[in-house]
C-alpha cells in the first residue's frame, strides 16, 4: 500500500510507483499553483510577459536561492538538467588535446553532450573507471582523481548518478580540483530535495539541477547555476533580446536567461510552492523529509539484497532516497543492443504486476563487456515499505525464468 501521503499526489492507487527518481510526481496542491499561475498570464497576457514577469522570476529565484543555498543572481531556470549541462558545455571553447573527464556512471545524456562538444572542438572526453559495487565513498574520491592528467580542462560528475544511485563525496573531490586549477561542471539532476545542497559552497563552477524530481515541481524546471566570475562566459542555448538589451541594471546572464522567447513560465513560477508544499508534509520540514525518505531507501535495498542473496553495492553514507540492487546475472536480448531503460524485459514482467520500477542495463556502455541488470527503487514521500516488500516477493518469483531463460 502507498504512503499516508501519498493522498498528495494523483498517483494511479493501483500502482506501486518506485520510480520517482526518473520524472518525479507532482502533488496536487503544485499542479494547482501552476494552473492558477497559468490562468493569471492568460487573462492579459501581454501584462503578464512584459510587466509582471520579470518580477515574479525574481521572486521565484530567491525562494529556490534559500533552497540551494545560492545567490539569487547566480541562477537561471532551465527547463531540466540535460538543458543546462549542455548550456556550459557548449558555451565553452576548448582545444585539440584538451581533456574533458567524467566517469562511467555519468548519465548517457550527458556523454552524449561531452562528446558532441569534444568532436567539435577536437578535444577528447576521457572516462574514470568508478567501481560498483563500492566499498567506500573514499574509492570512488580516488578512483575521479586518477583520471586527471596536465590536460583536464573541464570535470563533469554527478552529484547523485543514475543508473547506481550513488551519492557522490563531491567535497573532497571538488576541493582537490579546484588546488589544481580544474572547473568542474555537477550534474545535480537528483540532488535537489533528496540531499542538503547548498550549491554556493560546494566548490564547483557550474551546477545544474532539476527540480521535476525530489523538489516536487512540475515538469520541465530546473536551474543552472553559474559562478559568479564565469558567467560573462556562459550564454543561453537560445539567444534572445538580452543579448543587446541597453539596461545596466541588471547583469547579461540575468538578461540573456530570463528571457530566452515566449515560453510558458508557470512551472518555474511553481517552484515556491512546490518548496513551501514539501516543508510542511512532515513536522520536521524538509531535514525530516529527507531522512524519512533516505530511510526508506536503505531499508527497501536492504530487502532486496535479502531476497535476491546479494551483498550491499554501496555503503549507507552514499546513499540518498535511492538505491541500485546488481540483479547478479548478465542481461538477455532485450538490453544488449543499447541503452534500454523502459523495453527491459524484467521491467515488464514487473510492470504486469502493477510494479513501476527502474530496470537499468549496467554498465549503459560496456566496453565490449557483458550487460548487467540493476533495480533502482526511489523511495519518496508516496511510498511506504509494504510496496518494496511486495517488489522483493515478486522478484523472488521472477529471478529464476529470467535468469536462466
Amino acid at each position: 500500500m502507498p504512503s499516508e501521503l501519498a493522498r498528495h499526489w494523483t498517483l494511479d492507487a493501483g500502482v506501486d510507483f518506485l520510480n520517482h527518481g526518473s520524472f518525479g510526481a507532482t502533488p496536487g496542491v503544485v499542479l494547482a499553483a501552476q494552473q492558477a499561475w497559468q490562468a493569471r498570464m492568460e487573462r492579459e497576457p501581454v501584462r503578464f510577459m512584459v510587466e509582471d514577469l520579470e518580477r515574479e522570476l525574481d521572486r521565484a529565484r530567491r525562494v529556490l536561492g534559500g533552497f540551494v543555498g545560492a545567490d539569487p543572481d547566480d541562477l537561471a531556470f532551465v527547463p531540466n538538467a540535460s538543458t543546462g549541462v549542455n548550456t556550459v558545455l557548449r558555451s565553452l571553447r576548448f582545444a585539440p588535446g584538451d581533456e574533458i573527464l567524467t566517469t562511467d556512471h555519468e548519465y548517457n545524456a550527458v556523454k552524449n553532450a561531452i562528446e558532441y562538444v569534444c568532436e567539435r572542438d577536437g578535444a577528447t572526453m576521457a572516462v574514470a573507471p568508478l567501481p560498483f559495487p563500492i566499498s567506500s565513498a573514499d574509492e570512488a574520491c580516488a578512483a575521479v582523481l586518477a583520471g586527471v592528467t596536465p590536460a583536464t580542462r573541464l570535470v563533469v560528475l554527478d552529484h547523485v548518478t543514475s543508473a547506481t544511485a550513488l551519492v557522490m563525496p563531491l567535497e573532497p573531490i571538488l576541493a582537490q580540483l579546484a588546488a589544481r586549477g580544474v572547473d568542474t561542471l555537477i550534474d545535480g539532476a537528483h540532488a535537489p530535495g533528496m540531499v542538503a545542497l547548498d550549491v554556493a559552497a560546494l566548490g564547483a563552477t557550474y551546477y545544474s539541477g532539476n527540480l521535476h524530481k525530489w523538489t516536487c515541481a512540475p515538469k520541465g524546471t530546473a536551474f543552472l547555476w553559474v559562478r559568479r566570475d564565469r558567467q560573462p562566459m556562459i550564454r543561453p542555448l537560445t539567444i534572445s533580446h538580452g543579448a543587446n538589451a541597453p539596461r545596466t541594471d541588471r547583469s547579461r546572464f540575468r538578461l540573456e536567461f530570463d528571457w530566452t522567447g515566449t515560453t510558458d513560465p508557470s512551472g518555474y513560477l511553481a517552484v515556491a510552492d512546490a518548496i513551501a508544499f514539501g516543508d510542511t508534509l512532515l513536522a520536521g520540514g524538509w531535514p525530516a523529509l529527507r531522512a524519512r525518505n533516505r530511510t526508506l531507501a536503505l531499508e527497501a535495498r536492504d530487502l532486496l539484497c535479502a531476497a535476491l542473496g546479494v551483498e550491499r553495492p554501496a555503503p549507507d553514507e552514499m546513499i540518498g532516497s535511492m538505491a541500485s540492487v546488481p540483479l547478479g546475472w548478465e542481461s538477455g536480448p532485450a538490453v544488449v543492443q543499447g541503452v534500454s531503460l523502459y523495453g527491459d524485459d524484467l521491467h515488464d514482467a514487473l510492470l504486469a504486476e502493477r510494479i513501476q520500477v527502474m530496470v537499468t542495463p549496467w554498465p549503459q556502455r560496456p566496453d565490449g563487456g557483458p550487460w548487467r541488470r540493476l533495480v533502482r527503487v526511489s523511495a519518496a514521500a508516496h511510498n511506504d515499505r509494504a510496496q518494496f516488500e511486495r517488489l522483493a516477493e515478486m522478484l523472488v518469483r521472477l529471478v529464476g525464468p529470467f535468469r536462466h531463460g
